[in-house]
């Protein structure tokens, strides 16, 4: 099994190395240059992650022209789907999460594009697998779940209107009454629709905690916790919103509520098995806990208030049919 894989080893710095001559080859060298990048970030053999100069100049890409900015995503996504090789797939992956966190509005806005026609699962890579050996299988796995994880990013930004990491977004603290008092009950239930299932792709982690121990599978952990933190606020400053207004939701508002409000603590144990303790936010379940607890009760009060209503009405109608 070691021989196999020393032999992928070999034979991938191979192909890069042929693939890199290629393209320097190639007729059209503005295209070229921007492949050498993205094959010089994602190269075969290492289970580390891209250094931070690879990073700085695939994100550069998107300082020029629209035009390099869109060659650049592309190769990026001719890279990851051309790709059988579970490193490669995550080297790819954890690039795409540095242009969403670092990486000017021109690259992301060509990310989008890949959202806005590819639908939820533009990253296809839901049948990623592999199969070298017992390892890349598992390590499959931490492809497809960091995959499921960016485009939940991404389907997130859509929804909030602003990318997690953006000044936008950061303006909020301090200033969450100001920035939702004239916000509909509809559209905040949805923006927690959304930040919950980004939590959900989180907790639903593959089993095979230990290859953490990979400085690749560690660093992917490590940015996938940051971007965790962030929705841990917005998922709280949101809730804090609505319980103030509790009495004003709707039957179906309600409802939406509290589902939510329970398909974030049953993500609780995968999300705390994955981050060891780390971004508990022991606050933010507090808060959940209450406010859905106060849901409860006040749902279940209603209902005994609209009981009575029909006894008070049957009652006039018998009264006033004698």
């Amino acid at each position: 099994m070691g021989y196999r894989k020393n032999l992928r080893i070999v034979c991938g710095n191979l192909k890069d190395k042929g693939s890199l001559i290629k393209t320097v080859l190639s007729s059209k060298p503005h295209k070229s240059a921007v492949r050498c990048v993205i094959l010089r970030a994602t190269t075969h053999g290492s289970s580390s992650p891209p250094s931070n100069h690879r990073i700085a100049a695939v994100i550069s890409l998107g300082l020029e022209s629209k035009t390099e900015a869109c060659s650049c995503i592309q190769a990026l996504m001719d890279r990851l789907h051309s790709t059988s090789n579970a490193l490669v797939a995550l080297k790819c992956l954890y690039t795409i999460h540095n242009i969403i966190g670092k990486g000017f509005f021109i690259l992301k806005d060509q990310l989008s594009m890949y959202e806005y026609f590819g639908g939820r699962n533009f990253l296809k890579l839901l049948t990623f697998r592999d199969d070298l050996d017992p390892e890349t299988r598992e390590m499959s796995k931490w492809v497809r779940w960091y995959a499921a994880i960016l485009e939940q990013n991404l389907l997130v930004s859509k929804v909030l209107g602003c990318h997690l990491y953006s000044k936008r977004a950061k303006n909020v603290i301090g200033k969450e009454k100001d920035n939702f008092s004239s916000s509909l009950n509809s559209d905040l239930l949805n923006d927690i629709d959304a930040l919950v299932e980004f939590a959900c792709e989180v907790g639903d982690l593959p089993d095979s905690l230990h290859l953490q121990r990979k400085s690749l599978v560690y660093e992917i952990v490590r940015s996938v916790g940051e971007d965790y933190r962030l929705v841990q606020r917005e998922i709280g400053t949101r809730v804090g919103e609505l319980e103030a207004r509790m009495m004003s939701l709707s039957s179906s508002e309600w409802t939406q509520f509290l589902n939510s409000l329970t398909k974030f603590e049953d993500c609780k144990e995968g999300i705390s098995l994955l981050f060891r303790n780390r971004n508990r936010n022991d606050e933010l379940w507090d808060l959940v806990k209450e406010t859905k607890a106060k849901l409860v009760a006040v749902m279940k009060e209603r209902g005994n208030d609209g009981k009575r209503t029909l006894v008070v009405r049957f009652l006039q109608r018998t009264s006033g049919a004698s």
